[in-house]
């Protein structure tokens, strides 16, 4: 059991820096299923980066820029060229899976896949003294470097989106963006600056699956990651914490998937669509129930 949880966590990892940067964006306003996107292209540059500089640590920066380009692109669409969110999204996502194994053959002489990292180029457990024994929950002293981050990032965001300005600006600008804007403040810029910093976040996402739970860059490798962090953050109705659980729920239903592949008695194919029929069941039953931003996707 202490195994399966533990495989939950790491699988809820890049679920859960995915849908925090997810709610910086939705909150204020813009529809963002390129999360998507974002994810496969910090997977990408993370990859890329530890494999020339040999160091993981060195491709954090990288990626965290690069995930700000993607929805940087989105948040040019949406904010100045008045585009359609979902059209946005979706062009973002198809320019993303359609560059990486372009570059990829470019690099490597390989679409499918970067060259495999070497143990000292990747992120390894990091074990926290005496905390790590505890019997039990020592698994959760025991982690990546990016996992810490996706246990803390959520209480950290949740006190800048209910306890700052900056995150009373951001909650504005997708409830009540024409009240923002009386107050002097421009939701255009709120929305830029909440959209670079998802960005960010969701690029990490993609960086623990190159650089940690994998050796490499591999063609589409978030596997639709990005759009279950979506489905994670509505189940969460926008909010950091219960989005965290939701996050850890679904991985849970990641590794229940891995466990059960053993079993000869049920289709491997079913087994493998676990993930994607809990997410399925997730839309279908809650979505209509989730009180989204007011001015979500709104063209103005």
């Amino acid at each position: 059991m202490v195994e399966l949880l533990e495989s939950s966590l790491r699988l809820g990892t890049p679920l859960i820096l995915a849908a925090m940067g997810g709610i910086l964006c939705e909150r204020s306003g813009v529809a963002t299923i390129c999360l998507e996107g974002a994810m496969l292209w910090g997977a990408f540059v993370a990859a890329i980066v530890a494999h020339y500089l040999h160091s993981p640590w060195s491709s954090i920066v990288p990626c965290l820029v690069g995930g700000a380009l993607v929805l940087g692109i989105h948040a040019f669409a949406t904010q100045k060229a008045k585009a359609d969110h979902i059209i946005s999204g979706l062009v973002v996502n198809l320019l993303v899976a359609g560059s990486t194994p372009l570059l990829c053959k470019f690099l490597f002489g390989s679409p499918t896949n970067s060259p495999n990292l070497a143990r000292a180029d990747r992120f390894h457990e990091l074990a926290i003294p005496f905390l790590s024994a505890l019997p039990g929950v020592g698994f959760i002293f025991e982690e990546m470097p990016l996992t810490y981050l996706a246990l803390i990032l959520p209480f950290v965001l949740h006190r800048l989106l209910f306890r700052s300005r900056f995150g009373l600006r951001i909650t504005a600008a997708g409830e009540d963006p024409d009240t923002l804007l009386s107050c002097g403040v421009k939701p255009d810029r709120v929305r830029w600056v909440a959209l670079c910093l998802g960005g960010a976040l969701a690029a990490l996402g993609g960086a623990f699956l190159s650089v940690s739970h994998a050796s490499q860059f591999t063609r589409d490798m978030t596997s639709g990651r990005g759009y279950i962090a979506l489905t994670a953050l509505i189940f969460g109705n926008w909010r950091p914490l219960p989005t965290l659980l939701s996050c850890l729920l679904f991985g849970f239903a990641d590794a229940l998937q891995i466990r059960l592949q053993s079993a000869e008695m049920i289709p491997i194919q079913f087994i493998q669509a676990l993930p994607y029929l809990f997410t399925l069941v997730v839309l279908v039953g809650f979505v209509g129930k989730a009180r989204p931003p007011s001015a979500i996707g709104r063209v103005s």
